[in-house]
């Protein structure tokens, strides 16, 4: 794909007084009966946030629940216990859902750094080259207390990083960083893990979550300026350690 990201996706983002937000517009190889089935089942979304450096662990609520819960952990890029990290609890909902369209809302009241309004978004659309076109959308809101949280963050441990987006249009141009920044590495971050849930799809059962590690630390390597953290022993050794908590700890109720 000949553009800065070498595959079909575009981004955008913004920031305002007390929001930042960012969307990813892409084609995914996947079919969409694939990219459907496996979206609005909210335990399939654990497998995918998993994969992220920062979350620690993740756990749907028994079926039956509606709205269903996911319990998120939220923490370092290093190994991490689980009492040391943040618990963002997500609805999951199906906002619509027909043959050729799908929604499906995460949201979480509560964040990290005292950040409010969680949104993860996802639309999803089917094209005629049995490929599917998805918008991923994600934001949070903040108040004085939170900005200034994340400006004492971003001017610390993520002091130098940038996001995807240009200042201005010409190829020599500065990164956004900041916030903005900020937004748009998690939501790049996010989308990447879904392109390798389902590429991991292709293989066996036994073989998929090593096959998902691997896409995803190959995938966020191709942009080394955005979204480079540690290095792949680290990260396979670290999220293998994760997967297997999330597989035996149980959620609390």
């Amino acid at each position: 794909m000949q553009n800065a990201y070498h595959r079909p996706l575009v981004f955008e983002s913004a920031e305002n007084a007390d929001t930042v937000t960012s969307a990813v517009y892409a084609v995914l190889d996947s079919p969409f009966n694939v990219v459907s089935a496996t979206f609005k089942k909210p335990d399939r979304w654990c497998e995918v946030l998993i994969l992220h450096l920062n979350t620690k662990y993740c756990q749907a609520s028994a079926e039956p629940v509606k709205p269903a819960r996911l319990a998120v952990n939220i923490g370092k890029k290093t190994p991490q216990h689980l009492a040391d990290t943040f618990l963002l609890e997500f609805s999951h909902r199906v906002t619509s859902e027909a043959s050729n369209y799908l929604a499906v809302e995460l949201h979480a009241n509560k964040g990290p750094l005292n950040t409010t309004d969680y949104q993860l978004q996802l639309l999803a659309a089917p094209l005629p080259d049995g490929r599917t076109f998805i918008t991923l959308r994600y934001s949070y809101g903040y108040g004085m207390a939170g900005k200034l949280a994340m400006q004492t963050y971003l001017s610390t441990v993520g002091r130098g990083k940038v996001g995807f987006s240009k200042l201005a249009s010409n190829e020599k141009s500065a990164y956004v960083g900041g916030m903005r920044g900020a937004v748009e590495r998690n939501t790049m971050r996010y989308y990447l893990a879904m392109e390798a849930y389902l590429a991991s799809l292709k293989q066996s059962s036994p073989q998929q979550i090593g096959a998902r590690l691997q896409y995803w630390f190959d995938a966020t390597e191709e942009y080394p300026l955005q979204l480079r953290e540690v290095d792949r022993s680290s990260y396979m050794a670290m999220k293998k350690d994760e997967y297997q908590r999330q597989q035996t700890t149980p959620l609390a109720q």
